[in-house]
Protein backbone atom coordinates (compact mmCIF):
# COMPACT_ATOMS: atom_id res chain seq x y z
CA UNK A 1 0.00 0.00 0.00
CA UNK A 2 1.06 3.55 -0.13
CA UNK A 3 1.04 5.95 2.68
CA UNK A 4 2.53 9.65 2.98
CA UNK A 5 6.06 10.16 4.43
CA UNK A 6 7.87 13.47 5.93
CA UNK A 7 11.23 13.21 4.01
CA UNK A 8 12.63 16.09 5.00
CA UNK A 9 12.09 19.71 5.81
CA UNK A 10 9.54 20.92 2.68
CA UNK A 11 9.24 17.24 1.49
CA UNK A 12 7.09 14.78 1.63
CA UNK A 13 6.77 11.90 -0.65
CA UNK A 14 4.50 8.18 -1.16
CA UNK A 15 6.30 5.59 0.18
CA UNK A 16 5.29 1.91 -0.63
CA UNK A 17 4.70 -0.01 2.94
CA UNK A 18 2.97 -3.44 3.73
CA UNK A 19 -0.50 -3.77 4.11
CA UNK A 20 -1.65 -4.42 7.10
CA UNK A 21 -3.09 -7.50 8.13
CA UNK A 22 -6.27 -8.55 10.97
CA UNK A 23 -3.68 -10.34 13.57
CA UNK A 24 -6.07 -10.30 16.29
CA UNK A 25 -9.86 -10.84 16.82
CA UNK A 26 -10.32 -7.16 18.44
CA UNK A 27 -9.23 -4.89 15.20
CA UNK A 28 -10.63 -3.69 12.04
CA UNK A 29 -8.59 -2.48 9.30
CA UNK A 30 -9.89 1.13 7.70
CA UNK A 31 -9.38 2.63 4.62
CA UNK A 32 -9.44 6.67 4.89
CA UNK A 33 -11.76 8.68 2.88
CA UNK A 34 -10.96 12.18 4.25
CA UNK A 35 -8.15 13.42 6.12
CA UNK A 36 -7.49 16.33 7.73
CA UNK A 37 -4.16 18.23 8.71
CA UNK A 38 -3.92 18.89 12.94
CA UNK A 39 -3.04 22.21 13.68
CA UNK A 40 0.63 20.53 14.66
CA UNK A 41 0.69 19.90 10.95
CA UNK A 42 0.83 22.71 9.93
CA UNK A 43 3.11 23.97 12.97
CA UNK A 44 5.57 21.11 11.24
CA UNK A 45 5.33 22.42 7.99
CA UNK A 46 6.15 26.15 9.37
CA UNK A 47 9.29 24.68 11.48
CA UNK A 48 7.29 25.86 14.80
CA UNK A 49 7.54 22.37 15.26
CA UNK A 50 10.72 20.68 14.31
CA UNK A 51 10.16 16.90 14.31
CA UNK A 52 12.51 14.25 12.81
CA UNK A 53 11.62 13.37 9.62
CA UNK A 54 10.85 9.59 8.23
CA UNK A 55 7.70 9.22 9.61
CA UNK A 56 4.23 8.26 8.65
CA UNK A 57 1.64 11.29 8.34
CA UNK A 58 -2.11 12.12 9.54
CA UNK A 59 -3.72 11.41 12.26
CA UNK A 60 -7.21 12.72 11.27
CA UNK A 61 -9.71 11.43 9.57
CA UNK A 62 -12.98 9.62 8.53
CA UNK A 63 -12.52 6.31 7.02
CA UNK A 64 -14.12 3.09 5.53
CA UNK A 65 -14.15 0.07 7.54
CA UNK A 66 -12.59 -2.57 5.14
CA UNK A 67 -12.40 -6.00 7.55
CA UNK A 68 -12.90 -6.89 11.28
CA UNK A 69 -11.72 -9.40 13.41
CA UNK A 70 -14.08 -12.13 14.83
CA UNK A 71 -14.39 -10.40 17.94
CA UNK A 72 -15.38 -6.82 17.10
CA UNK A 73 -19.34 -6.40 17.12
CA UNK A 74 -19.99 -2.72 17.37
CA UNK A 75 -19.48 -1.78 13.54
CA UNK A 76 -19.01 -3.64 10.49
CA UNK A 77 -17.55 -4.11 6.97
CA UNK A 78 -18.44 -0.81 4.75
CA UNK A 79 -19.34 1.24 8.21
CA UNK A 80 -18.02 4.83 8.04
CA UNK A 81 -16.29 5.74 11.19
CA UNK A 82 -14.04 8.15 13.17
CA UNK A 83 -10.71 7.41 14.25
CA UNK A 84 -9.79 9.10 17.37
CA UNK A 85 -6.07 9.80 17.12
CA UNK A 86 -5.06 8.14 20.32
CA UNK A 87 -4.77 4.41 20.41
CA UNK A 88 -6.82 2.82 23.88
CA UNK A 89 -8.32 0.10 24.72
CA UNK A 90 -11.88 1.39 26.27
CA UNK A 91 -11.40 -1.22 29.46
CA UNK A 92 -8.69 0.17 31.62
CA UNK A 93 -9.49 2.06 34.45
CA UNK A 94 -8.04 5.43 33.19
CA UNK A 95 -10.50 4.68 29.90
CA UNK A 96 -13.31 4.21 32.33
CA UNK A 97 -12.78 7.38 33.60
CA UNK A 98 -12.88 8.67 30.68
CA UNK A 99 -9.26 9.67 30.03
CA UNK A 100 -8.59 8.02 27.08
CA UNK A 101 -5.57 9.71 26.13
CA UNK A 102 -3.70 8.00 29.13
CA UNK A 103 -4.72 4.34 28.32
CA UNK A 104 -2.51 2.46 30.68
CA UNK A 105 -3.09 -0.98 28.19
CA UNK A 106 -0.80 1.13 25.80
CA UNK A 107 2.16 3.32 26.11
CA UNK A 108 1.49 7.28 27.10
CA UNK A 109 0.84 8.92 24.11
CA UNK A 110 0.26 6.05 21.58
CA UNK A 111 -1.35 7.60 18.56
CA UNK A 112 -0.98 7.68 14.93
CA UNK A 113 0.91 9.96 12.37
CA UNK A 114 3.69 11.28 14.97
CA UNK A 115 6.13 8.98 15.16
CA UNK A 116 8.44 11.47 16.74
CA UNK A 117 5.76 12.28 19.91
CA UNK A 118 4.22 8.91 19.88
CA UNK A 119 5.00 5.83 22.98
CA UNK A 120 3.08 3.57 20.36
CA UNK A 121 3.14 4.71 16.84
CA UNK A 122 -0.01 3.66 14.72
CA UNK A 123 0.96 4.56 11.26
CA UNK A 124 -0.31 7.58 9.44
CA UNK A 125 -3.89 7.94 8.13
CA UNK A 126 -2.78 8.95 4.72
CA UNK A 127 -2.75 5.66 3.66
CA UNK A 128 -4.54 2.95 1.93
CA UNK A 129 -5.30 1.22 5.10
CA UNK A 130 -4.98 2.09 8.43
CA UNK A 131 -4.69 -0.91 11.18
CA UNK A 132 -7.42 -0.37 14.76
CA UNK A 133 -6.68 -2.53 17.65
CA UNK A 134 -9.09 -2.29 20.16
CA UNK A 135 -11.57 -1.45 16.72
CA UNK A 136 -15.05 -1.83 19.41
CA UNK A 137 -13.64 0.76 21.83
CA UNK A 138 -12.00 2.81 19.65
CA UNK A 139 -14.12 3.38 16.62
CA UNK A 140 -16.94 5.54 16.49
CA UNK A 141 -19.91 5.12 13.62
CA UNK A 142 -21.24 7.92 11.65
CA UNK A 143 -24.46 8.75 10.44
CA UNK A 144 -25.23 6.59 7.60
CA UNK A 145 -26.53 9.26 5.52
CA UNK A 146 -23.69 11.42 5.75
CA UNK A 147 -22.81 13.17 2.12
CA UNK A 148 -19.12 13.80 1.36
CA UNK A 149 -19.32 17.45 2.53
CA UNK A 150 -20.12 16.02 5.50
CA UNK A 151 -17.32 14.01 6.06
CA UNK A 152 -14.82 16.91 4.71
CA UNK A 153 -15.81 19.15 7.79
CA UNK A 154 -16.24 16.36 10.58
CA UNK A 155 -12.37 14.92 9.36
CA UNK A 156 -10.65 16.76 12.25
CA UNK A 157 -13.43 14.59 14.71
CA UNK A 158 -10.21 12.73 15.26
CA UNK A 159 -8.23 15.17 17.45
CA UNK A 160 -8.77 19.01 16.86
CA UNK A 161 -12.73 19.30 16.88
CA UNK A 162 -12.10 17.35 20.19
CA UNK A 163 -9.76 20.05 21.37
CA UNK A 164 -12.03 22.39 21.08
CA UNK A 165 -15.17 20.93 22.23
CA UNK A 166 -13.29 20.51 26.11
CA UNK A 167 -12.68 24.35 26.24
CA UNK A 168 -16.32 25.28 25.86
CA UNK A 169 -18.15 21.63 26.44
CA UNK A 170 -17.80 20.35 30.03
CA UNK A 171 -18.63 24.54 31.36
CA UNK A 172 -22.07 24.62 29.33
CA UNK A 173 -24.01 24.00 32.54
CA UNK A 174 -22.01 26.73 34.34
CA UNK A 175 -22.35 29.14 31.57
CA UNK A 176 -26.01 28.64 31.48
CA UNK A 177 -27.02 29.02 35.12
CA UNK A 178 -25.70 32.36 34.58
CA UNK A 179 -27.83 35.77 33.38
CA UNK A 180 -28.38 35.85 29.61
CA UNK A 181 -25.72 38.76 29.55
CA UNK A 182 -23.25 36.86 31.39
CA UNK A 183 -23.09 33.86 28.91
CA UNK A 184 -20.00 34.92 27.51
CA UNK A 185 -16.90 33.32 25.91
CA UNK A 186 -13.71 34.75 24.98
CA UNK A 187 -11.46 32.60 22.37
CA UNK A 188 -8.25 34.05 21.57
CA UNK A 189 -7.26 32.07 18.26
CA UNK A 190 -4.42 31.38 15.62
CA UNK A 191 -5.24 28.06 14.14
CA UNK A 192 -8.30 25.48 13.50
CA UNK A 193 -8.80 25.05 17.53
CA UNK A 194 -9.55 28.46 18.08
CA UNK A 195 -12.35 28.84 15.44
CA UNK A 196 -14.01 25.63 16.46
CA UNK A 197 -14.24 26.14 19.83
CA UNK A 198 -16.12 29.68 18.56
CA UNK A 199 -17.98 27.65 16.90
CA UNK A 200 -19.39 25.58 19.42
CA UNK A 201 -19.89 28.53 21.73
CA UNK A 202 -21.42 30.24 19.91
CA UNK A 203 -23.71 26.77 19.05
CA UNK A 204 -24.20 26.89 22.75
CA UNK A 205 -25.88 30.08 22.69
CA UNK A 206 -23.11 32.07 24.44
CA UNK A 207 -22.12 35.58 22.96
CA UNK A 208 -18.11 35.17 21.92
CA UNK A 209 -16.05 37.33 21.47
CA UNK A 210 -13.12 35.79 18.98
CA UNK A 211 -9.48 37.46 19.16
CA UNK A 212 -7.47 36.85 16.55
CA UNK A 213 -4.71 38.36 14.02
CA UNK A 214 -5.46 36.76 10.69
CA UNK A 215 -7.74 38.34 8.30
CA UNK A 216 -9.13 34.49 7.12
CA UNK A 217 -9.56 33.23 10.11
CA UNK A 218 -11.22 36.26 11.89
CA UNK A 219 -13.68 36.43 8.96
CA UNK A 220 -14.32 32.46 9.37
CA UNK A 221 -14.75 33.34 13.51
CA UNK A 222 -18.03 36.07 11.79
CA UNK A 223 -19.75 33.33 9.94
CA UNK A 224 -19.96 31.02 13.10
CA UNK A 225 -21.65 33.76 14.51
CA UNK A 226 -18.38 35.08 16.84
CA UNK A 227 -17.89 39.06 17.48
CA UNK A 228 -14.37 39.06 15.53
CA UNK A 229 -11.72 41.30 17.06
CA UNK A 230 -8.24 41.55 15.35
CA UNK A 231 -6.42 42.94 18.33
CA UNK A 232 -6.72 42.34 21.87
CA UNK A 233 -7.71 45.23 24.21
CA UNK A 234 -5.95 46.05 27.42
CA UNK A 235 -7.08 42.71 29.90
CA UNK A 236 -8.78 45.48 31.90
CA UNK A 237 -10.71 47.05 29.29
CA UNK A 238 -12.22 43.48 29.10
CA UNK A 239 -15.70 42.56 30.78
CA UNK A 240 -14.31 39.63 32.42
CA UNK A 241 -15.75 36.38 31.41
CA UNK A 242 -16.62 32.92 32.92
CA UNK A 243 -15.26 31.01 30.04
CA UNK A 244 -11.88 31.90 28.59
CA UNK A 245 -10.43 30.07 25.76
CA UNK A 246 -6.60 30.24 25.15
CA UNK A 247 -4.68 28.77 21.67
CA UNK A 248 -2.22 31.15 20.82
CA UNK A 249 0.62 29.43 22.64
CA UNK A 250 1.99 32.75 23.65
CA UNK A 251 2.80 33.00 27.19
CA UNK A 252 2.01 36.96 27.05
CA UNK A 253 -1.32 36.53 25.76
CA UNK A 254 -1.90 33.62 28.00
CA UNK A 255 -1.52 35.74 31.03
CA UNK A 256 -3.95 38.32 29.59
CA UNK A 257 -6.54 35.85 28.81
CA UNK A 258 -6.25 34.74 32.37
CA UNK A 259 -6.70 38.19 33.70
CA UNK A 260 -9.68 38.50 31.51
CA UNK A 261 -11.47 35.30 32.89
CA UNK A 262 -13.52 36.16 35.89
CA UNK A 263 -13.22 35.41 39.53
CA UNK A 264 -14.17 31.59 39.78
CA UNK A 265 -14.37 31.37 36.16
CA UNK A 266 -12.14 29.11 34.07
CA UNK A 267 -9.71 29.15 31.15
CA UNK A 268 -8.54 26.31 29.03
CA UNK A 269 -5.49 26.54 27.27
CA UNK A 270 -4.60 24.15 24.17
CA UNK A 271 -1.57 25.29 23.18
CA UNK A 272 1.68 23.65 23.34
CA UNK A 273 4.62 25.45 25.01
CA UNK A 274 8.42 24.40 24.17
CA UNK A 275 9.91 26.83 26.61
CA UNK A 276 11.27 25.23 30.13
CA UNK A 277 9.59 27.98 31.32
CA UNK A 278 5.87 29.89 31.56
CA UNK A 279 5.08 32.70 33.73
CA UNK A 280 1.68 32.88 35.07
CA UNK A 281 -0.12 35.53 37.48
CA UNK A 282 -0.68 32.83 39.85
CA UNK A 283 -1.29 35.54 42.70
CA UNK A 284 -3.76 36.87 40.83
CA UNK A 285 -5.43 33.74 39.42
CA UNK A 286 -5.33 32.53 43.30
CA UNK A 287 -7.06 35.74 44.69
CA UNK A 288 -9.81 35.51 41.98
CA UNK A 289 -10.46 31.38 42.31
CA UNK A 290 -9.58 31.30 38.53
CA UNK A 291 -9.56 27.62 37.43
CA UNK A 292 -6.90 27.04 34.69
CA UNK A 293 -7.18 23.93 32.34
CA UNK A 294 -4.13 22.13 30.52
CA UNK A 295 -3.08 18.69 29.16
CA UNK A 296 -3.90 16.41 26.46
CA UNK A 297 -7.37 16.01 25.08
CA UNK A 298 -9.46 12.70 25.58
CA UNK A 299 -10.16 12.61 21.80
CA UNK A 300 -12.53 9.36 22.09
CA UNK A 301 -14.61 10.22 25.20
CA UNK A 302 -16.02 13.51 23.96
CA UNK A 303 -16.52 12.28 20.15
CA UNK A 304 -20.31 10.80 20.76
CA UNK A 305 -21.56 14.14 22.54
CA UNK A 306 -19.82 16.44 19.81
CA UNK A 307 -21.94 14.47 17.03
CA UNK A 308 -25.11 15.05 19.00
CA UNK A 309 -24.31 18.85 18.45
CA UNK A 310 -23.37 18.49 15.24
CA UNK A 311 -26.68 16.38 14.34
CA UNK A 312 -28.60 19.47 16.21
CA UNK A 313 -27.29 21.93 13.64
CA UNK A 314 -23.63 23.21 14.32
CA UNK A 315 -21.78 23.26 11.04
CA UNK A 316 -18.04 23.55 11.20
CA UNK A 317 -17.57 22.99 7.34
CA UNK A 318 -16.59 27.23 7.65
CA UNK A 319 -13.18 26.42 9.51
CA UNK A 320 -11.72 24.32 6.76
CA UNK A 321 -9.78 26.12 4.61
CA UNK A 322 -9.35 23.56 1.35
CA UNK A 323 -10.00 20.68 -0.04
CA UNK A 324 -7.06 18.67 -1.66
CA UNK A 325 -7.41 15.64 -3.71
CA UNK A 326 -5.83 12.53 -2.45
CA UNK A 327 -3.34 12.06 -4.93
CA UNK A 328 -1.93 15.58 -5.08
CA UNK A 329 -0.99 14.88 -0.93
CA UNK A 330 2.58 14.81 -1.98
CA UNK A 331 2.90 18.59 -2.91
CA UNK A 332 -0.11 20.34 -1.19
CA UNK A 333 0.79 19.33 2.38
CA UNK A 334 3.85 21.07 2.67
CA UNK A 335 2.15 24.06 1.45
CA UNK A 336 -0.43 24.26 4.11
CA UNK A 337 -1.47 27.16 6.21
CA UNK A 338 -4.64 26.36 7.15
CA UNK A 339 -7.01 23.03 8.12
CA UNK A 340 -6.47 20.99 4.81
CA UNK A 341 -8.36 17.87 4.68
CA UNK A 342 -7.36 15.42 1.58
CA UNK A 343 -10.46 13.64 0.26
CA UNK A 344 -10.29 10.84 -1.95
CA UNK A 345 -12.69 10.72 -4.88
Amino acid sequence: MRQLVFEETGRYGWHEAPDPAITTADQALVRPLAVACCDLDVAVVDGRVPLTPGYAVGHEGVAEVVAVGDGVSTVGVGDRVVVPFQINCGKCHACRRGRTGSCTSVPLMAMYGMRPLAGLDGGGFMADLVSVPYADAMLVALPANLDPADLIAVASLSDNIPDAWRTVGPFKDDLFGLEPADRRVLVVGRSSIGLYAAAFAAALGAHVDYVDIDVQRLAVAEKFGASAHDRPKPAKEWDPYPVTVHTSADPSVLAAALRATWPDGVCTDTGIYYQPTVEMPLLSMYTRGVRFVTGRVNARAVIPEILGVLAAGCDLSPAVDRVVAWDDAASAWPAMTGKTVFART
